[in-house]
């Protein structure tokens, strides 16, 4: 029978749709396999499904309720086109009615931004002289440069956040999917009066800075204006920072998690690249499924393991991401912390609190 048939796999990477998704759709009676083996529990879909499960993910993208999903499949394979047809107006008239809410509500938080960006001081307008040791600069570099974004849409990401206040020297980093922040001390020889600083460098400058910090010497760092420059001995690395606003990150760093895993790297990198991983949604990123098991330890679970859902102790990460983060982490071991399925994932050193790393977790159901 099986000669015939196509996995669960096969059929999510053919459909669109992912491997969880299918589960799910099973279970709520909407997709349901030709075959399931009485043993190992493994779906498997006859050929003609393939058809019902790439309309499923179009209409799964285009947002319409489960219930209406359930109507047009029940619909598609018999001679009721007339319901189909009405189902899918029926869903289109409301999402050009939401867009139309939408356009409404985001021009009222405009007029809100507006008004509040003019009542406003600038952290970004300001002269200062720093020095900051050259392997705390570099070290902090190393941490967060992973999680800039490169997305052109977003350009206030595209940077790295150098946040000064008082004797520390904050160094962020963020792509919305993970976010990095490490600290430095710094020393204020004139021109600074410990007042809250930020300015957003250009990755490529940051790149040109981390160069520059080398040894065990100080390096300077000057700002005037939106003008920011590095010089260690002779050489410096100069430039323009970017004229936008860093979000708050503050406001987005991980509470303390609920369960604590001490992984040593090395083997914790091997085993996510050797071990189990599923599919993302899109079919374009590998995921690592996680537990941290009652003792500490963390279970990497297999993707034909059922119990790997949301909702179950799992959590679901962008496996790239994570071995990024690892490797950022620069410790032999570092600490794990989860609160829930759909909170992030925190990757901290043990020994320094103010070098860590967030993921947020990828969901793997509806």
């Amino acid at each position: 029978m099986e000669n015939d048939m196509r996995s669960i796999g096969e059929t999510a990477r053919d459909s669109g749709l992912g491997v969880s998704a299918l589960r799910f759709y099973d279970r709520a009676g909407v997709l349901v396999p030709a075959w399931v083996d009485p043993v190992s529990g493994y779906r498997w879909y006859a050929p003609e499904q393939l058809e019902e499960a790439r309309l499923l993910a179009g209409l799964r993208r285009a947002g319409m309720p489960l219930a209406d999903i359930r109507l047009v499949l029940a619909s598609w394979a018999g001679t009721d086109s007339d319901l189909v047809r009405k189902l899918l107006t029926a869903h289109l008239l409301r999402l050009e009615r939401g867009l139309s809410d939408a356009h409404r509500e985001f021009s009222a938080l405009r007029a809100l931004l507006d008004q509040r960006e003019n009542l406003m001081t600038s952290l970004r307008a300001a002269t200062l002289r720093l020095t900051v040791a050259a392997p705390e600069l570099a070290a902090a570099l190393d941490t967060v440069r992973f999680a800039a974004s490169t997305d052109p849409e977003l350009p206030m990401l595209c940077g790295v956040l150098f946040d000064i206040e008082g004797e520390s020297l904050h160094v962020v980093a963020t792509d919305r999917y993970r976010m990095a922040v490490a600290r430095a001390g710094v020393d204020g020889p004139g021109g600074y009066d410990g007042s809250r600083v930020q300015v957003i460098v250009p990755t490529p400058l940051a790149d040109a800075m981390r160069a520059l910090s080398h040894g065990e010497g100080p390096v300077r760092l000057s700002l005037d204006g939106d003008q920011v420059t590095l010089e260690a001995g002779d050489r410096q690395a100069a430039g323009r920072c970017l004229d936008h606003d860093f979000p708050d990150y503050r406001r987005l760093l991980p509470q303390a998690g609920d369960r604590r895993a001490l992984v040593e790297v090395a083997d914790f990198r091997r085993a996510l690249e050797t071990g189990p991983a599923r599919r993302d949604e899109t079919g374009t990123h590998d995921l690592s499924v996680l537990k941290v098991e009652d003792d500490g330890t963390v279970a990497l679970c297999s993707d034909g393991d059922d119990r790997a859902d949301s909702g179950q102790g799992h959590i679901a990460v962008n496996r790239a991401f994570l071995l990024d983060a690892l490797a950022a982490g620069g410790r032999d071991r570092l600490v794990l912390e989860v609160t829930s399925p759909t909170a992030p994932i925190a990757i901290r050193r043990p020994d320094d609190e103010d070098g860590f790393s967030v993921l947020m977790p990828v969901r793997l159901e509806d």
